[in-house]
């Protein structure tokens, strides 16, 4: 996490500007392209989506990517401990570990419901016990709370044009379209796991099962049957973001560039899925370098004109409601103060913006 954008946002005190710099490293390191569209929020924003995709990040890796030799007992145990601790942050403002600290001050500034950080623990624990879901109702139930409440809870950060409520569906859509995308991406990697993400009942009517998908992975070949299956689950996934894209609009001109990349570069997945033939269960889909920089140009170009216009009509997404910066300064004039000082370098500098993402700067 850079000054600039602690500044930006009003955190001043040291423990938590580390707790947001380290979660911003999480994403980094493990997500290139929520990382990429992040860098298309106005410095401000940028600390709070850290601190939400860190956390989750944070969470999964206790269900997924911990030492496999951990018995499920020991993950359900640390989960639980994760719970507990947020809880607590989520009360007192204040949390131990510096993923929850950042959390906690996010959910503070932006006056999160709670519920969503509730409902998403409880997807988490479903994951230590719960390895197919029969029909794509009983995947919701899952994806509610391990997708939908993700862009929920960074509806108030992104800030809207439109009453909260009429955008919040769009919000949710997103959040499942993107991982709905992952799981048809990642049917190899889950099924290691053990686990199978997609619908039993979608994929027995192309006469699919997990034997299959397992002859598929073990193989290294696909089936006739399975791209029949993963083709209908790729149109299901098409139309749910056709139900999120409206939400787009209804978002403060300054986050639109980001969420717009997103959606364009998770739904290349799709795309990059079907031009390989479905053959997901041996190699993973991945939108090429090429492509992600080309969405990142169009979306710093964006970003510059929307800054730009925010300049001149003072139009930026509202401050967070977190108290005095330093020297008994509001932190939201503080933070107003910072945005101006970004409008100008993205007007002054925009041959250097867009030499950094043609060389990969933006898109590592």
């Amino acid at each position: 996490m850079t000054a600039r954008e602690l500044d930006a946002a009003g955190v001043h005190d040291p423990a938590l500007r580390a707790a947001y710099t380290r979660c911003r490293e999480l994403n980094a390191r493990h997500g290139r392209t929520y990382f990429l569209a992040t860098r298309l929020l106005t410095p401000r924003q940028r600390p709070a989506v850290h601190a939400l995709y860190g956390f989750a990040r944070w969470a999964d890796d206790i269900v997924d990517d911990l030492d496999p030799a951990l018995a499920p007992e020991r993950r359900a145990r640390e989960l639980a401990k994760l719970d507990e601790e947020l809880s607590a942050a989520l009360r007192t403002g204040r949390g131990g570990h510096p993923v929850v600290a950042a959390l906690a001050d996010t959910a503070a500034r932006y006056a999160i419901d709670p519920a969503h950080f509730t409902d998403f623990m409880r997807s988490m624990a479903m994951d230590l016990h719960v390895t197919e879901y029969p029909t794509l109702d009983d995947l919701r139930v899952y994806t509610h709370g391990s997708a939908a409440v993700i862009g929920l809870q960074v509806l108030p950060v992104l800030d809207t044009v439109v009453p909260r409520e009429e955008a919040a569906p769009h919000a949710a859509a997103l959040g499942v379209a993107f991982q709905l995308t992952n799981f048809l991406r990642d049917v190899g990697e889950d099924l290691d796991r053990g686990r199978i993400y997609l619908p039993l009942d979608r994929l027995a009517a192309h006469g699919v099962d997990r034997d299959l998908l397992l002859w598929c992975r073990r193989a290294g070949r696909t089936d006739a049957r399975v791209r029949a299956a993963l083709r209908e689950l790729c149109e299901t996934t098409r139309g749910i973001y056709r139900e999120a894209e409206p939400g787009i609009a209804m978002l403060h001109p300054v986050s639109r560039p980001c969420v717009r990349a997103a959606f364009v570069l998770y739904r290349a997945i799709l795309d990059r899925i079907e031009a390989g033939g479905y053959a997901v269960l041996h190699r993973r889909a991945v939108v090429p370098r090429r492509r992600r920089a080309a969405v990142a140009l169009g979306g710093l170009a964006d970003v510059a004109a929307s800054r730009a216009r925010g300049a001149l009509t003072g139009d930026l997404p509202r401050a967070p409601g977190r108290p005095q910066g330093p020297a008994g300064k509001p932190a939201e004039r503080t933070a107003e103060r910072t945005a101006g000082k970004t409008v100008e370098r993205t007007e002054e500098a925009p041959r250097t913006r867009r030499r950094d993402a043609q060389r990969g700067g933006v898109l590592s």
